[in-house]
């Protein structure tokens, strides 16, 4: 019988001791704080951002939000950057993605310091995360392993397949996965024969943003399946990349959509604030 992998709950868990660890740091003086920072005005980034406050908000991090027109310039942008950098009350920065064509996103991703780079993105903390270092984890992925240990999945030797490698999700997680001794295998829209790889997965991560993408014959019976696509059905309902009610019953575990990857990706993002301001307070 298939296990519903809770994100929601296990993300109440985390959120509830690092609401405890804040009370702590707040008794001596320090008060995380959090900038984000949206360019323009995407309607899911925005619905991203109002999510990312009230997390902050029941927490007890200082949340601050940086809104910055269409037309805005890279120099504008990175001016900004350097003045949240050198803010000595700002713990955490976030860009939030995606931003206007005509801007650098990666040149963005670097001015932020490795310090203050909670999203984990910077090339400096991308580069520890390959070496297997204490560093900051791209939420999304940080966010599955969280999820995984909590059910005491263990991935050691597992066959890991990933469909998608964006550099938010399916790059970090192959690294992350890779990190605690699974196979991993990174397939994409120029992999052929996509079901021969996924019907091979002991753990089956989809990151590729098609509704019910994923169906019955691209799994394996007993897979561990990870959905982390959010996307909306021809009804306007919310739905992954799976199809979760004709899945769902040939797994070992399963992540639903909503209520699975999404409250864990914000219950990382608080988790790598709090990091950040005990890091710089030492």
């Amino acid at each position: 019988m298939s296990i519903i992998l809770d994100g929601k709950e296990t993300a109440r868990k985390i959120r509830e001791r690092l609401t405890n660890e804040v009370a702590e740091l707040r008794k001596n003086g320090v008060t995380p704080k959090l900038a984000v920072i949206m360019v323009g005005d995407d309607k899911a980034s925005t619905i991203y951002v109002r999510n990312k406050s009230k997390a902050c908000d029941e927490i007890g991090i200082e949340f601050t939000e940086h809104l910055l027109p269409e037309n805005t310039t890279q120099t504008e942008l990175l001016k900004l950057i350097d003045e949240l950098n050198s803010n000595k009350e700002i713990n955490g920065i976030l860009l939030q993605s995606p931003i206007p064509k005509h801007l650098d996103i990666n040149e963005a991703f670097r001015k932020i310091l490795p310090d203050k780079d909670v999203d984990g993105f910077n090339p400096v903390n991308v580069g520890k995360l390959v070496l297997g270092q204490n560093t900051f984890v791209s939420c999304t992925p940080f966010g599955i392993i969280k999820l995984l240990e909590e059910y005491n999945i263990s991935l050691e030797g597992k066959n890991a397949v990933i469909i998608g490698r964006s550099n938010i999700v399916g790059k970090p997680m192959s690294q992350c996965l890779l990190n605690k001794n699974a196979t991993v295998t990174i397939c994409h829209s120029k992999t052929n024969n996509l079901k021969e790889f996924t019907k091979k997965a002991d753990i089956l991560v989809s990151a590729i943003g098609k509704p019910k993408f994923v169906t019955k014959d691209m799994v394996k019976e007993g897979a561990i399946v990870i959905d982390v696509g959010i996307n909306r059905n021809l009804e306007g309902k919310v739905c992954g990349d799976v199809d979760f009610e004709n899945i769902k019953n040939m797994t070992s575990y399963i992540t639903p959509v909503p209520g699975g990857v999404g409250p864990m990706t914000i219950a990382m993002l608080m988790n790598n604030v709090v990091k950040a301001t005990k890091i710089q307070r030492r």
